[in-house]
Formats: C-alpha cells, sequence, structure tokens
C-alpha cells in the first residue's frame, strides 16, 4: 500500500495537485451556508434534564432572557434623579421598546410598572410610577422616594444610593441579542450628557462573544500561519519547499470547515478554534519530511529517489503520529457536550485529511520542483553545524547520556512538585469572564454589579405536591417562602430576591393605611386572596403570574446573584438546599432550578467530569495504539512517560498561578494527548530503526540527536509558536488555548528529548531488546490484554454500554481465560527455545 500510494504521488503529481485543488474548491462553495450559535444552553443536549426544565419555566411564567442595562450619574448630587437625567431615561426607553425583537410590554423599568399607593383605607391605587418625565426636582425625588418603597423596584431598578437606574430589557430570542444591543448602543449616542450607560446581561455575552470570536479566527489564524512561515523559513531557507506546508495547511483548514459548514454544523465557540488548532497540526508530517529531506538530498542528488527513501523510513512513525492525534480528539466525541463532540471529530477529520494531503501533496509537489531548487542544501547543511538546533540537541545529549539518573531525579522531583500543583486547582467560569477586563461588557458587569442587587438571574420553582388547594395563599407558606428569602439575601451570595411575598405585603401594608407594623403577611388564606385581588386594578395584572401559577401550586422565586461564577452558584444552590432540608416547608413541595446561571453549572460539571473521563480514555487508547507499534508493552508504557510528565506538569501550573479550571482547560485535557505522544514516538521509532544499523546506544544517539532530534525540536517550536498569536486575542479562551498549547508542545518536545534517552542510558533493552513472540512474555502478555480490555471497556462505556449484562460478565471470563492461557503460554519451550 505504502508503495502504490507514494508511487502514484510521485508519478502524477499533476493529478494530485488538481484534486487537492477541486476539493478545496468543493468546500469554499460551502461557506456561505455559515451557522453561528453561541448559545451557552446548546453546551447541553436538547432533551437535558435541566434544559427541558428551563423551558418549561419560561414558558409556564412568561419569562423571557433579559439585556440589562445601567444608567449612572456620579456628577449631579441628586444621582439620576434630577429632571434633565429622567427626562432622557423617560425617552430611551420608549425607543428602546420599538427595536423590533423587545417584548415591549415586559420591559422593567420606571416608566413601564406600577407604584402601588393607599386609596384610603381598605383600597390601594394602581399608577405608573414615572407616567410622564418630571418638570421640577421636587416631582424627581418623589419618584425616588416611591421607588425606594417599591419591592420590585429598590436594588433591581433603583440603586440604593440613588446614583444609577436599570432597565431589564426582555428579547424574544436569545440569537438576536446582539442585533438588539447596537441598536440600543445607537440610542445611547442620542442621549449623551452627563449620564455614563452600560449594558450587559449573559444573553448579550454569549452574542458578543460570538461575533467577535470570528474576528478574532479573522486575524489569528493568518497571523499563525505568518509565524509556521516564518519559523520554517529559518529552518530551511528555501520558499519553494516551505510553501509547500502553508498551501496543504490552508487546504486542510478549508476542506475541514467546508465539511463542517456543508453537513449542517454551526459554529460555536469550540468549532471556531478548529482554523488554529489545524494550522499548525497539518504542517507537523510535512516538516519531519522537509527536514529529512534536506538533509539526505546531498547524499543522493535525486529528488525522486529522495523523497521516496524519505517517505519509506517515516511512513510508519507518522502514520502512527496521525493516528494518535485523531484518537485524542475523536474522543471528544465522548463528551456529554455536544458542541465538543463535533469540535473533536472535525479536528480528528482534520488531521486525518493532512495526513492524507501530506502522503500525496508533498511528494506531488516536490516532484513538480526542478532539481536547481535543491543545490544549495549542501551550503546550508555546513552552515547549519554550529546552529541553535544543534546546540540545544547538544546540551540534551550531554545531560541525558552523562547524567541520566540526575536527569530521572530531576523528573521525579517535578512530578511530585505538580502533582501538588494539581491538588491547588480551582474549578470555575462565567461566560462574562471570557472577555478581558477591559472590555465594555466586563466594565459594565462590575458597575452595574456594584450599584445593584446582580445582574445574573436564576430562579427556583417551588412546586405543591397538592395541586388542589392553592398553597401559595396559605400563610405559612407564604412566610416560609419569606424566610427562605431572607436566608438567601445573609447568605451573601445574592443580592437580591422577589416572589410572591413581596408582592403581598407591599399591597397589605397600603390597604391597612400605611402602618409599618402591617408589613407583613395577612393572617388567613382568605386575606392574602384579597390582597392579589386588589392587583387585578393593576396595568399590569399578568405581572402577578411571573411569580406564581393561577392555581397556585407553583411558586417562581426570582434571584439576583452578583457573581455569575459557576462555583458561586453552585455554592448558592448548596446552601438554600441545606437550608430547606434543615427547614421543611409547612406543605409539602419539591424544588428545582432555571435559569442560564443555573445552566452554565451544570454544563460546566459535565465538561469537568467528561473531560476528565475522556482524558482517561485517550490515554488508554493511545496507550493501546502504542502497543500495536512497538508490539510491546513496555515500550508502550515508555512511550506514555514523556506527555504524562507534561500533562502534571502544566496543569500543575493552573494551581499555582491561581488559573481557574475553566471550558478552554478543560477541553485541552483531552487534546494533549494524541499531540504530544507524537514526539515520543518519532524518538523510539527512529531509535531502533538507527539502532539495528549501529548496535550500540552510544552511536545510535549520536545519530538521534543530529537528523530526528533536529525533527522533533523542528516539530515542537511549529507547534507551540503557532498558538502564540492567540495571546493577543482580546477574547480570554483564546489567550488560555493559546498559552496552554504553546506550552503543551514546547514542555512535551523537551520531555521527550530529556527523558528518553536517559531511560534508554539508563537500560538500553527496555528500548533495544528485540520482539518477543507472541505470548512468550508473561507479564507483557498480562499488561497487553489488560490495556486491551481496559480500551473496549472504554469504548463501550462511551456508546453508553453500562449495564452489567450476561455479555460483560462473559467478556470478563474471557480476559481471565486468556491471561491464565497467556501465563502457560510463556513457560513453553518455544519461547525458551527463542531466548536461548
Amino acid at each position: 500500500m505504502f508503495k502504490t500510494v507514494i508511487q502514484f504521488a510521485v508519478e502524477k503529481p499533476k493529478v494530485v495537485i488538481a484534486v487537492t485543488v477541486a476539493a478545496v474548491f468543493l468546500a469554499l462553495i460551502q461557506f456561505p451556508r455559515i451557522k453561528v450559535d453561541t448559545d451557552p444552553e446548546n453546551m447541553l443536549p436538547a432533551d437535558a434534564p435541566v434544559r427541558v426544565f428551563h423551558r418549561g419555566v419560561k414558558k409556564e411564567f412568561s419569562i423571557y432572557d433579559m439585556i440589562v442595562i445601567g444608567i449612572t450619574n456620579e456628577k449631579n448630587p441628586n444621582g439620576v434623579f434630577n429632571v434633565g437625567t429622567l427626562g432622557r431615561i423617560h425617552r430611551m426607553t420608549r425607543e428602546i421598546q420599538e427595536i423590533d425583537g423587545v417584548v415591549a410590554n415586559e420591559v422593567i423599568g420606571l416608566s413601564t410598572k406600577d407604584n402601588i399607593e393607599q386609596a384610603g383605607v381598605g383600597a390601594v391605587s394602581f399608577n405608573w410610577l414615572m407616567p410622564e418625565p418630571p418638570q421640577t426636582q421636587e416631582q424627581a425625588l418623589k419618584i425616588r422616594e416611591e421607588a425606594f418603597h417599591h419591592p420590585m423596584f429598590r436594588g433591581s431598578v433603583v440603586s440604593d444610593d440613588g446614583k444609577a437606574l436599570a432597565l431589564y430589557i426582555p428579547i424574544v430570542r436569545k440569537d438576536i441579542s446582539y442585533e438588539v444591543a447596537q441598536k440600543i448602543r445607537n440610542i445611547f449616542d442620542q442621549y449623551k450628557g452627563e449620564e455614563d450607560f452600560y449594558l450587559t446581561g449573559l444573553p448579550v455575552a454569549n452574542d458578543q462573544f460570538g461575533v467577535e470570536m470570528f474576528k478574532q479566527m479573522a486575524v489569528s489564524a493568518p497571523l499563525a500561519g505568518a509565524v509556521i512561515f516564518g519559523l520554517m523559513w529559518w529552518f530551511f531557507k528555501s520558499l519553494v519547499l516551505i510553501i509547500a506546508p502553508m498551501i496543504l495547511a490552508i487546504a486542510v483548514v478549508i476542506i475541514t470547515m467546508g465539511l463542517l459548514i456543508g453537513l449542517g454544523f454551526p459554529v460555536h465557540i469550540m468549532s471556531s478554534m478548529i482554523p488554529i488548532f489545524l494550522m499548525p497540526i497539518a504542517v507537523l508530517d510535512s516538516i519531519h519530511i522537509l527536514s529529512e529531506f534536506f538533509d539526505r538530498y546531498p547524499s543522493l542528488n535525486d529528488k525522486g529517489k529522495t523523497i521516496l527513501a524519505v517517505m519509506k523510513e517515516l511512513f510508519t512513525p507518522m502514520l502512527f503520529t496521525s493516528l494518535t492525534s485523531v484518537a485524542g480528539f475523536f474522543s471528544l466525541s465522548f463528551s456529554p457536550i455536544p458542541p465538543v463532540q463535533v469540535f473533536g471529530v472535525f479536528v480528528a477529520l482534520g488531521v486525518a485529511i493532512a495526513w492524507i494531503l501530506t502522503m500525496l501533496f508533498i511528494p506531488a509537489y516536490i516532484m513538480l520542483l526542478k532539481e536547481k531548487s535543491f543545490r544549495h542544501f549542501d551550503l546550508q547543511q555546513e552552515e547549519e553545524g554550529s546552529d541553535f538546533l544543534n546546540r540545544t540537541l547538544s546540551l540534551f545529549k550531554s545531560v541525558t547520556l552523562k547524567q541520566p539518573k540526575l536527569a530521572l531525579t530531576v523528573t521525579g522531583i517535578l512530578i511530585i512538585v505538580s502533582i501538588y500543583g494539581i491538588l491547588k486547582i480551582n474549578v470555575n467560569d462565567n461566560p462574562v469572564r471570557w472577555f478581558n477586563r477591559q472590555h465594555p461588557i466586563r466594565i459594565a458587569d462590575r458597575v452595574l454589579n456594584k450599584h445593584f442587587a446582580g445582574t445574573y438571574e436564576a430562579y427556583l420553582v417551588l412546586e405543591a405536591q397538592d395541586h388542589e388547594n392553592e398553597i401559595f395563599l396559605q400563610p405559612e407558606m407564604l412566610r416560609y417562602v419569606e424566610d427562605l428569602e431572607q436566608f438567601m439575601v445573609e447568605s451573601k451570595l445574592a443580592g437580591k430576591s422577589t416572589a410572591l411575598p413581596d408582592i403581598v405585603k407591599k399591597i397589605y401594608y397600603e390597604l391597612l393605611g400605611g402602618n409599618p407594623a402591617d408589613g407583613k403577611i395577612p393572617d388567613s388564606k382568605e386575606a392574602v386572596a384579597q390582597t392579589l385581588i386588589s392587583y387585578e386594578n393593576s396595568h399590569r395584572p399578568d405581572d402577578l403570574w411571573h411569580l406564581v401559577t393561577p392555581d397556585y401550586s407553583k411558586l417562581n422565586l426570582w434571584i439576583q446573584l452578583k457573581s455569575g461564577d459557576n462555583q458561586d452558584m453552585a455554592g448558592f444552590v448548596k446552601k438554600v438546599e441545606t437550608y430547606m432540608k434543615e427547614n421543611p416547608p409547612p406543605f409539602p413541595v419539591k424544588s428545582d432550578w432555571a435559569g442560564l446561571t443555573y445552566i452554565n453549572v451544570i454544563w460546566q460539571n459535565n465538561m469537568v467530569w467528561g473531560m476528565l473521563y475522556n482524558f482517561l480514555g485517550s490515554f488508554i487508547i493511545v496507550l493501546f495504539m502504542m502497543l500495536f507499534l512497538f508490539r510491546s508493552s513496555v515500550k508502550a508504557m515508555i512511550s506514555m512517560i514523556p506527555l504524562s510528565v507534561t500533562i502534571l506538569l502544566i496543569y500543575s501550573l493552573l494551581g499555582f498561578l491561581g488559573k481557574d479550571y475553566d471550558m478552554p482547560v478543560a477541553v485541552l485535557s483531552a487534546l494533549t494527548l494524541g499531540l504530544s505522544v507524537d514526539f515520543s514516538i518519532h524518538f523510539i521509532e527512529r531509535a531502533m530503526a538507527v539502532n539495528k544499523k549501529t548496535g550500540a546506544w552510544s552511536q545510535t544517539a549520536d545519530e538521534m540527536f543530529k537528523g530526528p532530534g533536529r525533527a522533533i525540536v523542528r516539530n515542537a517550536l511549529v507547534v507551540a509558536i503557532g498558538f502564540l498569536p492567540l495571546l493577543a486575542a482580546p477574547l480570554v479562551p483564546y489567550k488560555t488555548v493559546g498559552f496552554f498549547m504553546f506550552m503543551i508542545m514546547a514542555v512535551s518536545g523537551i520531555a521527550a528529548l530529556f527523558i528518553l534517552p536517559a531511560i534508554v542510558t539508563v537500560s538500553p533493552k527496555l528500548i533495544f531488546e528485540k520482539e518477543n513472540k507472541a505470548g512468550c512474555k508473561c507479564a507483557h502478555c498480562l499488561l497487553t490484554g489488560f490495556f486491551v480490555a481496559v480500551s473496549v471497556a472504554y469504548v463501550l462505556f462511551g456508546f453508553n454500554v453500562r449495564k452489567w449484562t450476561l455479555m460483560t460478565f462473559i467478556t470478563i471470563g474471557v480476559i481471565v481465560f486468556s491471561s491464565v492461557l497467556c501465563y502457560f503460554a510463556s513457560k513453553s519451550a518455544r519461547c525458551f527455545s527463542e531466548e536461548e
């Protein structure tokens, strides 16, 4: 197969180029069909219980996703409660209500909601709090006083210091939030005065991120390409050679993204990173080929013979490095997060496409070049003798061959220190923090959460087991909810909670004449019902059904939090559930949570544990593949050591630097394996091949720290530095990916050239002993059986085959039987005669 594939590329180069161009063209015509999805709900499957419940709550209580607007005035002594500011806010609110996509009658602000006032003893009146802009300062201050005494306004619409006002803008769908936000910003520009305007909220943050991530990819992907181009120019000093990998990388990115779009998958935050991942990965095999071609051509002086010799030697290690990368990315298909599944599958597909094109396109391209293009290679190799790469490799060789035990001792110390750092990792995420600190959304988040009860929303829904007796009209139940609300605020995690008891108390207080002692829940169900009947005279009587269902069997608590961190939300949920367990309600009820802030907690938990599962699975699968490559469980385990050290060291930085283990970091944990093991494969495979010729490790080492070593360093530098352009991104997840991928690839390359030679120096037979006949080493056989069994189990679990069935026990029995058979096989005369 090898000869056929490579020979075809060598003999028919123009056909290969034409097919590649056609594939790129077919992919490009798919791009106009692109769809974008930045909805955090879609981080969970559509049928996930929390999503189903969240949709039900929104429908049952007529709840909409909201954009939060903040208006502050720090210059006027009366804050926002002056004639000019309130007038501008009134006019601005009317204009915002007219924006297409805004649910006008549900806007929450001073001019859109009722004030509840006395109309004599036993009666209340409902009047718009600010039907018209105030004409005098006295009118403005009266609006402030009335707003302060309304439970729906203070802390939510009006800040306690009177310096800020908020508007809550409900929208029909989250995916139009960016468009609506832009129109609101245009309105801000028309009302410039002494006020400052802010705009935030999870819907607009998510949609804004979607817009900016495309701008970022439009900059980062070409910049990464330019960096890779510069590195390869430094390596090879041959423009005609390095153009080929660049063309190949661009073709791989276009074909992969064209397939993703053409198959109808939307581009999410994860899939938007596919180009930046594929750009450096796609050139890895090309660099190995060019590096060997560059070194060998002067001795053969024939491009055809040179490329065939290079491809013959590199075919197997390149195949397995590509397969391990494919396995590492494809393991994400077992993730419980749909966008992560799509990302993993299509990057794996991109890596496979890159390998195929490398096997065909690179030889074809080289065959189309004239022989004179390679005549300067001799001169450059002489110049290369004292270059940076060789000096670096010479240092590694000196340390690992002369002080191997010291090198392994340092490695052991690093492992211990890394484990300590990993224990300090903090798991947390917040979509608003995906923007840098100076981004307008982050600034708005800080300012508004300083002034108000909180811009992050969650909903606690209480459902009575008895649906017949209007449980949430019972005074005892409402007092329980009142106490629960008080506990939430005292917990310091919630800024405010709004629920039915707040409305009942306000109306009852006004009905009885405004005596502070009457600001309480009435003593009878009938009195509670009477207060709510009074509410029917308001301009917006349907607002009541945002808080309770018409049969009074379900109650909704609107909770405002100052922090959108998953850790804070999870802690808040735990505290509330503990309180309800220790203080059971007077009537049997069940509770559940809804809201985007809570959904973020669920998918983050799924991400953390899902990625840990994927990481372990990737490790098992890659180890299983190493068994096939090296046909030795010992060599397979040794090949995994550098990447294991890399992962421990890199992720310990999270603990030491105080960086949260968030969504981008979680995904990277599963990706490191397939990429990091590449260097080990090349080192071990090439070392075994060279040792067959030299017969001694000292001579093998001399050869390994030349051509193969240079190829490994070049690969590590290209991939590591290829991710550095992401550090300039304004979006935090891209910075995270850039930094950690740089560190992962750089450290894994160093680890392979530092640890593996040291191990071989201490015990060469671990790598160079002859292959044993199948089953002739009992320990090896048992290890192999174990690896195979665990790999199969992981794949079965990945496809939800999790129940213990008769087949499960049969499988275990087969493994045990095989292990026993292996033991007796290892004692056979055939094996002893082989060893002798």
